[in-house]
């Protein structure tokens, strides 16, 4: 029996052990190594600049081969005396040459596509830092809880174990024994929720982190709210430090580059083809050598090319505006979220300086009258009950605070 419960302390204390405790930091670091988005968005910018390797290809040769000026009866193919056969069999090589202005153009186009990609990254791991921080700061916040929940027990448990000594011994009333024998029991029920959902966190930031969302995880029970009453939110300060306005400025480049390239496809190109042809009947060898040309700047041909680039132009017309109507959609949310957060930092403040401390002393008189006789087991479950509430109210409105936090370093992508 001695050796089975050994194995069993044994497993629970290793169990304990192998939950790794990470701070906030590592838990980054981990989603900016391991999460899918990183490979995704990696194999996707690899793509493009393997693409963007064969930006200065030239067009193939044409290649060509068969019969040339050739009589269809062919008894006039061959020689008869003086008189030579008529027809020949031709070779024939084409190649175009592009222009170079055309090749460095769609050089720098296909070379700056896998920029956006690279700011589509950025914004969907600052997606994922603020969802992990999100995760870490409740579950800390949960654990708060559950402390808090755990002392109330204690209180409970003394409030109940009293009430029966003395209501045995005919000392003491049982008025509020059944409602501290309730409240026990929401006490247990708001710790099997909580557990709960530091469970769910859990799996979540393990998912976050690309491990297997059931490997044992703890976090450090510790944070910070940042100051940001000296921040401004302005448009430059969006611009510097938000990808999706960056990979909008880096689609505005590419609808540029774009009309460049279509400038450069009204360049007229130029080509060689080269003829070698064999005669039938005795006819020398001859051969064709011609110089081609491609002008697109005819009328039916350049209306193509410059829709192109008109369409181009109002779509770089669009991504400013959107530019612009995103940077204002921020300022107005990041000044909306700082007051919160401001709000959420006094009430806090008063909480933990003035309301908390005077209800917990309130409650230890109220217990202290108690075990002296001179309160009753109502009044003192009242002060418990006032204090119970009032934490549960300070760690709603930190919870509060962390959440508008998250929302300020979503908006500014601060890691």
């Amino acid at each position: 029996m001695k050796k089975i419960t050994l194995l069993l302390l044994f497993a629970f204390f290793s169990g304990k052990m192998s939950a790794q405790q990470m701070p906030l930091s590592e838990i980054l670091d981990s989603i900016a190594a391991n999460n899918p988005v990183v490979k995704m968005y990696d194999a996707e910018m690899r793509s493009l600049d393997a693409a963007a390797k064969g930006s200065r290809s030239w067009m193939p040769p044409t290649v060509g081969a068969g019969l040339f000026m050739t009589p269809y009866n062919p008894q006039r193919w061959s020689r008869k005396g003086e008189m030579l056969g008529m027809g020949s069999f031709a070779v024939s090589v084409e190649q175009m040459i592009p222009n170079k202005k055309k090749l460095d153009a769609n050089e720098n186009l296909m070379t700056a596509m896998s920029s956006v990609e690279k700011e589509k990254l950025y914004a969907a791991l600052n997606e994922n830092f603020q969802d992990a921080k999100q995760l870490y700061y409740d579950w800390v916040v949960l654990a708060k809880k559950i402390k808090v929940v755990k002392e109330n027990k204690v209180m409970l448990d003394f409030m109940i174990r009293n009430s029966e000594i003395r209501y045995k011994n005919g000392l003491g009333k049982i008025s509020a024994y059944y409602k501290a024998k309730a409240a026990l029991g929401s006490a247990d029920n708001m710790q099997l929720m909580y557990d709960n959902d530091i469970r769910v966190k859990r799996i979540r930031l393990n998912a976050l982190m690309g491990r297997n969302p059931m490997e044992p995880l703890e976090v450090k029970s510790d944070f910070n709210l940042n100051e940001y009453a000296l921040e401004l939110f302005d448009a430059q300060n969006f611009y510097q430090n938000r990808s999706d306005l960056r990979g909008i400025d880096r689609e505005i480049n590419i609808a540029q580059l774009k009309q460049d390239l279509e400038r450069q496809n009204l360049r007229p190109e130029f080509g060689v083809k080269f003829e070698n042809m064999a005669g039938f009947g005795g006819q020398p060898m001859q051969f064709s050598l011609m110089i081609m040309a491609k002008i697109p700047l005819v009328p039916w041909t350049s209306k193509m090319y410059d829709a192109n680039i008109e369409s181009l132009q109002i779509k770089e017309e669009a991504l400013l505006a959107k530019k612009k109507l995103m940077v204002n959609e921020y300022s107005g949310r990041a000044y909306g979220m700082r007051n919160e957060l401001e709000l959420n930092k006094k009430q806090i403040q008063l909480y933990e300086n003035t309301i908390i401390p005077a209800l917990k002393n309130n409650y230890k008189i109220m217990q202290l009258g108690y075990e002296q006789n001179t309160e009753d087991l109502f009044t003192l479950y009242d002060a418990w009950e006032k204090l119970n509430m009032t934490q549960l109210e300070y760690l709603d409105i930190l919870t509060k605070a962390v959440q508008s936090q998250t929302e300020l370093d979503r908006l500014l992508e601060k890691r």
